[in-house]
């Protein structure tokens, strides 16, 4: 293989909203050009009845995706499969992940609970080590006659939900480098051995961030860790369709878009330089607290970021064409497990859910390649559903949603029963009416500076408070997306919002008070 080498966040919900008749028109053409996507659903959505056959759940994940997408209005990136399913499906225009970091995130979609229940805050911990009876998403599918798989990122590599699943876990170990980078990441493990080191899988000093943040080898799909995952997914689909009387789950979890960018080189060859541009408000939000105004420090360990932290204009524009080339490469993985699916016969009574774990950042704020606080842009993710009969196909929906939703959600769409202690609420009535009256607010969390935030984002603010380990409010944070749609300004200082702010913290502590109160 050979070698070589954004516009700004997707933006407001007001943004897309403006660009909304755009999207229907690229939608449309997306139908035509991808004919195995442009089919609609049949009208009439209803809760499973008796008799009916039980319907699959085909469950699409991306890595460190925002929203950005054509269905979200950007007007740059190429998602032509994932658009198409929008136009056939639900754009929820406003889903929030209940923390902005991997792990976390999953463990809290895919068990039904926020991360003031689960406990978990950080990479590392596996579930069940804080709840060791909890019945997770695939596992109530399993309990009930489902066969469940998991390829790829599910829950995280390494920290794993055995009993979930019907079969074990399948993680690919095709390559994630072109060879040059990958050359790049052996020799720093073999230099750590050599020095008699042990070698980290994490950290500033882990062997991985010896390599480029981007890359764009020369190679076919398949060659690369993503296009291995579709190999795999495409072949249980097939093994699956075999069997028509057992209902499936089928989870299949891409590594794109997370940082280090590596796609093959025609999908960084659908982008121009000149059409990218980097965010405006490239400085961190006025008056919000230090510790929280951050985001990770993973993105300048890779080997050809500036140490000094100076993103130039030129290499911003690397990142962020890097970035939407992983975006286009997820695209295309997605649109060849849809097109199977299609080709097997599967579609009509297969449930399509497909998210990414959380928001990105790629230089809004002068953040770069992370997430890891409470703001908008790293808390709010895509969330596409396409369910058979549901009355709302090619519509998006500004309801306020939580990840922790999904649960509920899919067992409704399967006619399930719900376990106690689900924490989310079911948006399946939305796929018939989009624009019921919903959730009053959507909530995040994280951990920063030995404090614990908690956001609340309503239909107009984001209100953060942020307790010590006492559980004494230390700070709080308060923006005003009618005005401030990109969050750079906390008025939560500003004597004028004080009544306002005492009405948000009563909001917050009657929506879940113990949880709210605990420390750190």
């Amino acid at each position: 293989m050979k070698t070589s080498q954004r516009s700004r966040e997707s933006g407001s919900s007001s943004d897309s909203l403006r660009n909304r008749r755009d999207f229907l028109k690229r939608a449309a053409l997306a139908a035509l050009a991808f004919p195995m996507l442009g089919k609609t659903a049949p009208a009439g959505f209803q809760s499973l009845e008796k008799g009916r056959r039980r319907p699959n759940v085909l469950f699409l994940a991306s890595d460190d995706m925002r929203p950005q997408l054509g269905c979200y209005g950007d007007k740059v990136v190429k998602s032509p499969n994932l658009d198409a399913l929008a136009a056939r499906g639900m754009v929820f225009q406003r889903a929030f992940c209940q923390q902005a970091l991997c792990s976390p995130s999953r463990i809290s979609l895919l068990s039904g609970r926020h991360v003031w229940t689960t406990k978990i805050d950080q990479i590392g911990p596996p579930l069940r080590s804080t709840m060791p009876d909890i019945v997770t998403l695939p596992q109530h599918f399993k309990n009930n006659g489902w066969h469940t798989q998991s390829l790829g990122k599910i829950f995280h590599i390494g920290i794993d939900d055995p009993i979930s699943w019907s079969a074990p876990s399948w993680v690919s170990k095709a390559q994630r480098y072109d060879p040059d980078n990958a050359i790049k990441v052996k020799a720093a493990a073999a230099k750590l051995r050599a020095a008699g080191q042990e070698v980290p899988q994490k950290g500033a000093g882990a062997p991985q961030f010896a390599g480029a943040a981007f890359a764009s080898p020369d190679c076919a799909d398949d060659e690369l860790v993503d296009g291995d995952i579709t190999l795999k997914a495409l072949a249980e689909l097939r093994d699956l369709a075999k069997k028509p009387d057992q209902p499936f789950f089928l989870g299949v979890g891409f590594i794109n878009p997370h940082v280090p960018w590596v796609a093959p080189k025609r999908y960084f060859d659908l982008y121009r330089h000149a059409d990218l541009k980097l965010p405006a408000n490239r400085y961190v939000p006025k008056n919000a607290p230090a510790y929280a105004a951050k985001s990770g420090d993973d993105f300048y360990w890779y080997g050809n970021v500036p140490k000094d932290r100076v993103i130039t204009e030129e290499f911003g524009k690397q990142c962020l064409h890097s970035y939407l080339a992983a975006i286009s490469y997820v695209d295309a993985c997605i649109g060849r497990v849809l097109a199977e699916l299609d080709k097997l016969g599967l579609r009509e009574n297969t449930i399509i859910v497909f998210w990414g774990d959380h928001g990105y950042y790629m230089g809004e704020h002068n953040w770069w390649g992370g997430k890891h606080n409470n703001y908008e842009g790293a808390t709010h993710a895509p969330l596409l559903v396409a369910a058979p009969g549901m009355q709302a196909a090619g519509q998006g929906t500004r309801a306020l949603v939580e990840f922790v939703d999904i649960f509920p959600s899919l067992a409704e769409l399967a006619g399930l029963p719900l376990p106690a202690g689900l924490e989310g609420k079911s948006f399946a009535p939305l796929l018939d009416r989009p624009d019921l009256p919903w959730k009053a607010a959507a909530f995040s969390e994280y951990p920063k500076g030995g404090k614990r935030g908690t956001a609340m984002r309503t239909d107009r603010y984001r209100y953060v408070e942020w307790r010590d380990k006492q559980g004494e409010l230390a700070d709080r944070e308060l923006y005003d997306h009618e005005t401030d749609p990109q969050e750079n300004e906390n008025l939560a200082g500003r004597p004028e919002h004080a009544a306002l702010l005492e009405k948000l913290a009563a909001q917050m502590k009657a929506a879940k008070p113990s949880a709210r109160l605990e420390a750190p």
